[in-house]
């Protein structure tokens, strides 16, 4: 989408972090357009498109969009309206006019847990059994009789004076 004069240049925060990007987001029409990657890209689970449409997926919600003319597989210059996008993929969107930024607040859980306190009382599973072969030991050799003579030939050579 060309926009003439040049559009107000938005900035995009994700969960507080400044989101760095080639091509920036900005206003047009009371609307926020930011190209699908990085942001979009960062957030879905799987994005792709069908023909005109481009389809994202995250955590089993599912948002599609028309697209008018793009260039195939080109996610830095297709833009969208993002904030009906994230709200439909669950986000936590606002903008600041005053200080052109949209702050995007991820609601997806964290994957890292601190484990909870050991509880003694809770079922415990029974351990299993295992198969493993105890190693047994070399038997030590018993020398009986004379030494046997060397078997390893000494170099040939002058006798010692």
């Amino acid at each position: 989408m060309s926009v003439f004069p040049l559009a107000t240049p938005v900035t995009v925060r994700l969960d507080g972090e400044r989101l760095p990007a080639y091509v920036r987001a900005y206003v047009s029409r009371g609307r926020v357009y930011a190209p699908v990657r990085p942001l979009l890209a960062r957030l879905a689970d799987r994005i792709w498109f069908d023909g005109n449409v481009l389809t994202i997926v995250r955590d089993g919600r599912t948002v599609r969009i028309a697209m008018a003319g793009r260039a195939p597989d080109a996610l830095d210059t297709a833009f969208v309206a993002v904030a009906p996008v994230l709200r439909a993929l669950g986000e936590g969107v606002a903008y600041d006019a005053h200080a052109r930024a949209l702050d995007v607040r991820s609601v997806r859980p964290a994957g890292v847990a601190t484990p909870e306190p050991f509880d003694p009382s809770a079922p415990a599973v029974a351990p299993r059994t295992v198969f493993t072969p105890q190693p047994v030991p070399t038997t030590r050799p018993v020398w009986s009789g004379s030494p046997l003579p060397r078997r390893t030939p000494l170099p040939l050579g002058s006798p010692p004076a």
